[in-house]
């Protein structure tokens, strides 16, 4: 099934429009937690991506009926090495063997035959000693446009290949995005050019709800900017960033939405992986991670009644 398809799918079967990040920071999680996994693997990298794993084991046995999709920020296993590596790829396969589509936030950006093995070896196949294989295997991946087409058609090339999906950047939550994403050429911003490209680069990947494969990453800190490119947009699915922790908002992500409430993916990691913070108890991280999504869920699905958006 056509990734757009799948995602839109799960949203109205759980009936909510939101993703949860496991940006599972080491230094962030439960001190009873890491203390266990010291005690028994010792001070090493393999004890860090042991904790890793089963800090997101229980996270998403916690949210798997509440949510559709888990998005793995790569950043925070790449930099344990292979044991962190271990931890990531552990987790993808055990959020997807409890019905999680998963979207893997590396926002890879390179050209020609290293731009393919990036993409083979997340969303299509590697060689084997000369049999075609899987390897790391997520729904989805971040992409960095800003090598050009170059950097993204061997991604395409997979996504059509093997029901995949990406993301494109096009305009993120970060403050400094505006130094080159706000930039003109002509009367257009970079950003709304960048949007074209997106409409261009999908168009051959439309799914029967009417919805890309081939999606952009538009932060909910710029709800102005992300009204316009939901009008050049109309049929990319957006992932949006931004919400919670960083300051966006719930009527910020609404412009994200289409006139049919679809359409977009808000996405929460701090705010609720790491809510035990607020409370102290962190031996039911788990527990209160589920009340914070289902809290998100809550928030934006009454937001979108509220204003009247599709039929929440």
């Amino acid at each position: 099934m056509n990734f757009a398809d799948r995602l839109l799918e799960a949203i109205d079967r759980k009936r909510n429009p939101s993703v949860i990040g496991l940006d599972s920071d080491f230094a962030k999680l439960p001190n009873s937690l890491k203390q266990d996994f010291r005690e028994r693997f010792g001070s090493n990298f393999e004890a860090v991506g042991k904790c890793i794993f089963e800090f997101n084991r229980r996270i998403i046995d916690s949210i798997k009926d509440a949510v559709p999709a888990v998005k793995i920020q790569m950043a925070f296993y790449e930099q344990y090495g292979h044991k962190g590596m271990k931890a990531f790829e552990e987790t993808v396969t055990y959020a997807k063997q409890r019905g999680l589509i998963v979207i893997e936030d590396a926002k890879r950006n390179d050209i020609g035959n290293t731009a393919k093995a990036y993409s083979s070896g997340h969303l299509g196949k590697v060689d084997l000693f000369g049999e075609s294989v899987r390897s790391i295997d997520v729904d989805c991946i971040t992409v960095n446009p800003y090598l050009g087409s170059d950097g993204v058609l061997p991604f395409l090339e997979d996504v059509k290949a093997n029901e995949k999906g990406v993301f494109i950047l096009v305009k993120t939550s970060n403050p400094s995005s505006n130094e080159l994403q706000d930039l003109t050429s002509g009367n257009r911003k970079v950003y709304e050019i960048l949007a074209d490209y997106v409409n261009e680069w999908g168009s051959s990947m439309i799914g029967e709800r009417g919805y890309s494969s081939v999606g952009a990453v538009v932060g909910a800190t710029y709800p102005k900017e992300a009204a316009a490119l939901r009008k050049i947009m109309s049929h990319s699915i957006f992932l949006v960033p931004g919400y919670g922790a960083q300051g966006g908002g719930v009527k910020d992500v609404i412009p994200c939405f289409n006139p049919d409430g679809q359409g977009a993916l808000i996405h929460s990691a701090r705010g609720v992986i790491f809510a035990y913070e607020k409370t102290g108890k962190e031996n039911e991280f788990d527990v209160l991670a589920r009340q914070a999504a289902l809290r998100m869920k809550d928030d934006i699905t009454l937001a979108l009644k509220e204003l009247k958006v599709g039929n929440w």
